[in-house]
This record gives structure tokens, sequence and C-alpha cells, in this order.
């Protein structure tokens, strides 16, 4: 599966950005997807992830209540919407997709398989 992450940008503290990520292939429905973030000299930072189904979504503490994971299937997408920003939220963000995944490593980067290619997103008055 290949994967596409769009929708990043500039964003003042407490406003609101949409990030979309689109999946190529018929079998999209299949994979648990996540988002991840990174920052200069760091390693991939988890933010959320939606299982294949979208019965469960799983944040980090520090988005939790700020940002929203889901998906459409039948559009081969999963968005993720953030709301009330923060400067520490900028970061490049990436998402990442696996078939394979289950629940207690689903916060790991190296437990995914396929990657976007990551958007920008500013934080910043």
């Amino acid at each position: 599966v290949q994967l596409q992450a769009s929708g990043g940008g500039l964003a003042q503290p407490g406003g609101s950005l949409r990030l979309s990520c689109t999946a190529s292939g018929r079998t999209f429905s299949t994979y648990s997807v996540g988002w991840f973030r990174q920052t200069p000299g760091k390693e991939h930072d988890f933010v959320a992830a939606i299982k294949s189904n979208g019965g469960h979504q799983y944040y980090a503490d520090s988005v939790k209540g700020r940002f929203t994971i889901s998906r459409d299937n039948v559009k081969n997408t999963v968005y993720l919407q953030m709301n009330s920003l923060k400067p520490e939220d900028t970061a490049v963000y990436y998402c990442a997709a696996s078939r394979t995944l289950i629940t207690s490593s689903i916060r790991q980067s190296n437990q995914y398989h396929y990657w976007g290619q990551g958007t920008q997103v500013t934080v910043s008055s």
C-alpha cells in the first residue's frame, strides 16, 4: 500500500488543521493506521492510531481531547483533526500503516510497515 499525507500548513495557536492520509490499493480497510510526528533530531513520536475496522482509537496523552482520528474506508483515507493547536505541536506529521499490528504495539513506530512522505505542521502566531 502507498500512503500520501496532506493537509499540513501554518496555524495560529488555538487554531485547527485537518490532515489526510490517502492510500492506494483495495485492501486499505484491513490496515491499522497511525499518525506520528517528528521534530529535528528526534525520533518519530506517536500521536494517534485507529484500528482497521475503525472501532478503536488511541491517542498520545499530549493530544488527547484535542485531536481526533477517523477513517473513511470507502475513500481509502484516514483523517487527523487537530484542534486547539499549540506551538509544541509543530512537527512533520507522518501517517503509517500495518496489517499485523496488535494493540500493545500500536504506539511503536517500528511496528508499522508502510509510511507516507510527511506533511509539515507549524503552529505559530
